[in-house]
């Protein structure tokens, strides 16, 4: 009994990948609850509020308890896109099993007036960034002539893998919105903490629609980067966690969620 409730302590510490004291409003600190390894394997139960996850950051994207939909925070604000295309703003008692923030404070801000596919804007993302060994928060806000997003619906227990639960996805496609792209990008060695490369959400200025961003063309748009070099994350301390299996390698699922 001591043994196990000496792991599970364990387990519920956060890893702090940083030098110094966690400070909960510091802008360029990255805050992250629970692994992209772990939601690949289904652990989808909820364990911190957004009433907690407001704490540490303003900006950021994850999912909701069960797998309920996009999660995208801006501004302070955080927004639920659900599998029907519903926008609503997430109440403070709501939980997350994965979500990334940051109190959001640009260090360079670049404009646009060129046409851009979604591969060319990542592009550009790589030559604006100074290096690839840090995470970084970027932020978009432009006019969009095309959109692509989805949203997953929420999840029965047995959970299935986030492979088959991504294969019941809901698409849905915009043209010619005013919106925002809220995006992390990781470094390679970070696989399996988080997604190495590009992870973008979106959501138009009205609120009344978004989700992951899966494509897009944009005509004009004001670029903002964020460099996160502090790295705090929090595990879960659930069973659900404590027993899963993380061990195999899931990049091709993740190559196929991504598509």
């Amino acid at each position: 009994m001591k043994l196990r409730r000496g792991l599970a302590l364990a387990l519920c510490l956060a890893l702090v990948l940083s030098a110094g004291v966690l400070h909960a409003a510091e802008p360029g600190r990255l805050f992250q609850t629970s692994t992209l390894q772990a939601l690949m394997a289904g652990v989808y139960d909820g364990d911190l509020t957004f009433h907690a996850l407001a704490r540490h950051g303003d900006f950021g994207l994850g999912t909701f308890d069960a797998l309920d939909g996009e999660m995208i925070a801006l501004d302070g604000a955080f927004y639920q896109i659900k599998a029907d295309g519903r926008v609503s703003p997430v109440a403070g008692t709501m939980k997350t099993p994965f979500a990334e923030v940051t109190f959001f404070k640009a260090g360079r801000t670049h404009m646009i007036e060129m046409p851009l596919t979604y591969q060319q804007l990542l592009d550009y993302f790589d030559k604006l960034l100074p290096s690839p060994n840090l995470p970084y928060a970027i932020r978009v806000e432009g006019l969009f002539t095309s959109v692509k997003t989805r949203s997953i619906p929420r999840q029965q227990k047995p959970y299935p893998p986030l492979a088959q639960a991504a294969a019941k996805q809901a698409v849905f496609e915009l043209a010619n919105v005013k919106g925002t792209i809220v995006a992390f990008r990781h470094p390679a060695y970070l696989a399996g903490v988080n997604m190495p490369g590009y992870h973008c959400h979106f959501i138009t200025a009205d609120r009344r629609a978004g989700g992951h961003l899966l494509d897009c063309r944009v005509e004009g748009a004001t670029i903002a980067v964020a460099a996160l070099p502090n790295f705090y994350l929090r595990l879960p301390d659930n069973q659900e966690f404590l027993k899963s299996d993380f061990t195999g390698d899931r990049r091709q699922e993740l190559e196929k969620i991504e598509r």
